[in-house]
């Protein structure tokens, strides 16, 4: 059980959406929230409040009388409750009510404590709104993708439940719930914030670290099979580069690499002095998609925890318009909704995950072209060549979605559009950047599913396996149970899948 209390950490959020614990609400909390709400409601009485006496937006100079003003905020969801495309997954779903329940938590946005109780059961009994993944720009937030959640919540729109989707009003009966109670802006703090963007950006930073964990494991596989020597990895070559992210991976590889009886070290070989030839047979070096692993996967680390930090600074925050002050009796008229950190942040996630996903591409091309490795058949192919065909099939979709990715990896992050009668005149595009982000990430898990693939079948036609490292071995025993070892042509789409799924699962 996760209390929402004073500060919400990246972990407690990543347990709540992927480790199935329960959201449960302090004291301190409801007093918060209430307090804010009887002072908003007070406070605005006799002034000009945006979005509890006036209109959204560019229609902000129309003063909305006190009996048409709860109508005007079911009014703004039910319109704005437009977005299209594909819905997005239960978990960034769930993501995004997590963020946005702690963000109005803090108490700067006057909603009726009903909201925030709503909220915590949506979460903990797996009821995730219909969000559609097109529609928002980022300005006032994610305008349309939370005005489908406030849709739920004030008992209307769809959900997921139980794996099916269903009516909100249905799965309420169901379970007892009742919606909202909409007092005085109730509509306009649910829908002006990050929260999608934020939400999924939670989602996708978790996946990238099991990425990166991934190509991690990978890389040191392949070098397990060539051989290669320790240099590369030690902690004297990488400390003589003060770059953190470096210098932790090299640590990873070194601890990964710690029992494998395949890899050498230089001053047994090349440093023994018996060198007499001219031409080298062995490599002297790896290729730098073999030998840059630390300094390649280095700058992914540091940017995904970068990544991270600036994301638990933003469900952290107030993030809607206008602010709530208790403390000082005020309202303050602002910008906190717009959602140039969680772009700008996508952005730089996604480009350095399609980074891995090249040199995953790279590896896999190295392990597919006999030319290069020399040990290995062409295309690892275990079969008869020319008759049989190995893992030819699936470098074109490795290339392919890497090529994809490249593209996707362009940035969102300055393709303001002007909109809203260019009230929203420059906006994040951050929802969009997150959504991007999450399919450069599954293309990522696509790629390297294949080239997992292919180590195992290396591993298998070298008779390696007794002699990788412990760590290696697990995932190559996983791997195996999934697709046993093959020499004989066979459809790969469901094995790719399954692996992918693995990738994603562990």
């Amino acid at each position: 059980m996760n209390t929402i209390n004073e500060y919400l950490s990246l972990a407690e959020f990543e347990a709540i959406i992927f480790g199935k614990s329960k959201v449960a609400i302090s004291d301190v909390v409801l007093n918060r929230v209430n307090e804010s709400f009887n002072f908003l409601k007070e406070f605005s009485g006799n002034k000009v409040i945006y979005g509890v006496n006036t209109g959204f937006g560019p229609m902000a100079q129309y003063r909305i009388k006190e009996s048409d003003q709860i109508q005007l905020q079911y009014n703004l969801i039910r319109s704005h409750s437009s977005g299209t495309g594909k819905p997005l997954n239960a978990e960034c779903a769930k993501a995004a009510i997590l963020a946005r329940l702690n963000t109005l938590s803090l108490g700067n946005s006057g909603v009726h404590s009903s909201v925030i109780h709503l909220m915590a059961e949506l979460i903990n009994r797996d009821i995730t709104p219909l969000i559609f993944e097109h529609g928002g720009v980022g300005a006032s937030g994610d305008l349309v993708q939370l005005s489908h959640l406030a849709l739920v919540l004030i008992g209307e729109g769809e959900v997921f439940y139980k794996g099916e989707r269903r009516s909100t009003a249905e799965v309420f009966e169901i379970e007892g719930l009742k919606p909202i109670q909409v007092e005085i802006r109730e509509g306009l703090a649910l829908i002006n914030g990050t929260s999608v963007m934020t939400g999924i950006g939670v989602v996708n930073v978790h996946y990238a670290n099991k990425l990166l964990d991934w190509s991690l494991k990978a890389s040191c596989a392949i070098n397990e099979l060539v051989q290669a020597y320790d240099d590369h990895f030690s902690e004297e070559l990488n400390q003589t580069k003060r770059h953190k992210g470096q210098q932790e991976v090299a640590e990873r590889m070194r601890k990964n690499l710690s029992d494998s009886t395949l890899i050498r070290k230089r001053e047994d070989h090349l440093y023994s002095g018996e060198n007499t030839e001219e031409i080298f047979k062995e490599k002297v070096q790896e290729y730098y998609s073999l030998r840059c692993v630390p300094q390649i996967l280095g700058p992914v680390l540091e940017t995904i925890n970068n990544v991270a930090s600036i994301l638990e600074d933003e469900f952290n925050s107030a993030n809607d318009n206008p602010i709530i002050d208790v403390k000082n009796k005020h309202v303050y008229h602002g910008g906190n909704f717009h959602g140039d950190y969680i772009s700008l942040e996508m952005d730089k996630l996604k480009i350095v995950i399609t980074k891995l996903t090249m040199l995953a591409e790279r590896q896999l091309n190295y392990l597919l072209n006999s030319k290069i490795n020399e040990i290995l058949p062409p295309f690892v192919n275990l079969g008869t060549l020319g008759f049989n065909f190995g893992m030819q099939g699936v470098q074109f979709v490795a290339t392919s979605t890497t090529a994809e990715n490249q593209m996707l990896s362009n940035p969102m992050y300055v393709h303001s559009i002007p909109n809203n009668n260019d009230n929203q005149d420059i906006v994040s595009m951050g929802t969009n950047a997150a959504v991007i982000t999450s399919k450069v990430i599954e293309n990522s898990f696509e790629v390297l599913a294949i080239e997992l693939i292919t180590i195992v079948q290396a591993i298998d036609y070298l008779k390696q396996k007794d002699q990788i490292s412990s760590t290696t071995k697990k995932w190559y025993d996983d791997i195996r149970n999934i697709i046993p070892e093959f020499k004989e042509d066979q459809v790969m789409y469901p094995f790719v899948q399954k692996v992918k799924d693995y990738l994603i699962n562990s």
